[in-house]
């Protein structure tokens, strides 16, 4: 049946959002495809939902040509499960707990590995059942502390996710290849660039994971990819460490005053004022060691300092900290943090003070003392002397102080070498769009699955987990497919095929109009037409523009001719053809 746009429920706004961050934030609402809620909360109206039908639509074929199989689980689930795993308590604030009159503890699920695992032990109990894959698409619900831009960081959103069940580790890799490759064909046919880069495994544990990520200057991740085809997000970077240096003939650690220089630039240009000059000329930031105290919050809830040495040229980067420290949440030391540990001393801290004694070590502040991978045995450092106003220079790493560990905190730059050797790395903006892993046999194991094998015994299956975050595709295509007008879809996913508009105050150009919408219609397009009678074609074509159906049929002046104008919006083509070969020219 032909929509009409008379009595459609739609309503556009010529002015934008007040709130919107983002094109696709600021043209979805104006558009009449979404309306916000509260914060990160939106309402889908009829054309959000036609256009998420139809990534859905993709979505599900490429799963079922995948061999997966679709459920629906509720969003609201019980604490026990996710108790069971864990996750109740390392999910922290990220989720939504509530309580039912009963007192009984639930939560909007943010994910639902859990759920799956105990439907499939529920039902399957043999290796002969397997290999199975199932997914589902479904609302998602995180507590974000910043939701922001629309549709691409909110707090409710769908998503797919899929789950796969072996019982051997080369069945898991090929049911990830196949859920992996068809992830490809999605994206492909949607038409949404991507890059796959290794990914860290966060909350989710497991072992191979990768994420899909659409190259945008609006993403929120860092990842970096070399010529020779290395792709990572940043906080799976593995830093590559330089060759460790003979101590033999470096001379002994020498204090010296410093006064007022408690920052790197500072204590950069007092080293070149009153040091002798290095080998390389002079004294750089990547002469020093900066030393960085940070909280950590664990899931018990008590509260740890620990001290992060790195390259002086160097920033701490928050989200490899995050991964570095999980599930325990991460925040610079504070002041009073500094004045229940007086041996700190702000501005002048080191891994070595004059008594030989270490910070790992009692003697010195019992504090850990962590480093990045480029602090190796024999390199030498300027840092503090945990005194006042003074500094050490030629400090050497594995002589004069030992580390309690490495710690991949340090910010990745442009040119840093691939970890796998295949040349420097360049850094991009991306968002992710969909991500794989390979589970392993976590969930499995703690929740009890397990089948008979082909002698009989008892296996704990392996999982995958798959998942593409719906709206946000919807969002990164509306980011993609939009110009200064309004929206502009690509046929796969456009909200209807054709947009019929009717204009002037010529009854012909509204009959005329009416028998193309039906030639349409029974030639298989979904028609939207613009019948309001009372309406000036300047709104008319104001509104076929924001709303960015791809195809326009223009019925006006020439209808007593009959004759019609197809405006293609992609392309911006316009031209004048009998209304008899509409159909044939938009079937072409």
């Amino acid at each position: 049946m032909v929509t009409r746009l008379s009595h459609f429920f739609l309503r556009t706004l010529r002015e934008d959002p007040a709130d919107a961050e983002v094109a696709s934030h600021r043209l979805l609402v104006r558009a009449g495809y979404i309306r916000r809620q509260a914060p990160g909360i939106f309402a889908w109206l009829p054309l959000g939902l036609r256009v998420k039908a139809n990534i859905e639509a993709i979505i599900r074929d490429e799963m079922a040509n995948a061999g997966a199989y679709e459920v629906h689980f509720p969003a609201l689930v019980p604490r026990d499960p996710y108790e069971q795993s864990g996750r109740w308590e390392t999910y922290g604030n990220g989720i939504f707990r509530l309580k039912d009159r009963k007192d009984a503890d639930y939560l909007l699920a943010p994910t639902h590995e859990e759920l799956f695992t105990l439907l499939v032990k529920d039902l399957y109990s043999s290796y002969k059942d397997l290999p199975l894959s199932i997914y589902q698409i479904q609302d998602k619900y995180r507590d974000e502390a910043r939701p922001r831009a629309g549709l691409l960081r909110g707090r409710e959103f769908t998503m797919k996710d899929a789950y796969s069940f072996d019982y051997t580790d080369a069945g898991l890799d090929a049911s990830y290849q196949l859920q992996r490759d068809a992830y490809e064909r999605i994206f492909q046919r949607l038409g949404l660039e991507y890059v796959i880069v290794a990914a860290d495994n966060g909350l989710m544990g497991g072992a191979r994971s990768e994420e899909f990520l659409h190259p945008t200057a609006i993403g929120e991740d860092t990842f970096v990819r070399s010529a020779g085809g290395f792709a990572a997000n940043v906080e799976a970077f593995t830093t590559v460490a330089p060759d460790s240096i003979p101590f033999e003939g470096q001379p002994e650690p020498v204090i010296f005053d410093s006064p007022n220089t408690p920052t790197i630039a500072t204590l950069v240009d007092h080293a070149n004022a009153h040091l002798a000059a290095p080998a390389e000329g002079e004294w750089t930031a990547a002469h020093t060691l900066k030393n960085v105290v940070l909280a950590l919050t664990h899931l018990d809830g008590t509260r740890e300092l620990v001290i992060v040495g790195i390259p002086g040229d160097r920033d701490i980067d928050d989200k490899r900290v995050e991964v570095a420290f999980a599930p325990a949440a991460v925040e610079p030391a504070t002041e009073a943090d500094f004045a229940r540990h007086p041996l700190l001393v702000k501005g002048y801290i080191g891994p070595w003070s004059p008594t030989g004694a270490v910070l790992g070590e009692e003697s010195a502040t019992g504090i850990r003392f962590l480093v990045d991978p480029r602090v190796v045995d024999g390199t030498a450092w300027i840092t503090g002397a945990n005194i006042d106003q003074k500094h050490v220079h030629t400090l050497v790493a594995g002589r004069d102080f030992v580390a309690d560990g490495f710690v991949e905190a340090a910010n990745v730059r442009a040119g840093d070498p691939a970890p796998d050797g295949s040349g420097p790395v360049e850094l991009a903006r991306g968002m992710e769009i969909g991500h794989v892993f390979q589970l392993g046999r976590f969930f499995a194991e703690t929740l009890g699955l397990k089948v008979l094998d082909e002698n009989g015994k008892l296996v704990t299956v392996t999982m995958g987990s798959y998942g593409i975050g719906v709206t946000r595709i919807l969002a990164n295509l509306a980011e993609l497919n939009h110009d200064d007008k309004g929206l502009v879809w690509p046929a796969s996913i456009a909200p209807f095929d054709v947009h019929v508009v009717a204009t002037g105050r010529d009854a012909a150009a509204f009959e005329l109009a009416e028998k193309v919408s039906a030639d349409l219609e029974a030639a298989g397009f979904d028609v939207l037409y613009d019948d309001r009678p009372k309406v000036s074609p300047g709104v008319k074509f104001g509104d076929a523009e924001l709303v960015g159906v791809p195809k326009i049929v223009i019925v006006g002046r020439g209808a007593a001719d009959g004759e019609v104008e197809l405006w293609d919006r992609r392309s911006g083509e316009r031209e004048v053809v009998a209304a008899a070969a509409v159909v044939e020219r938009l079937t072409a």
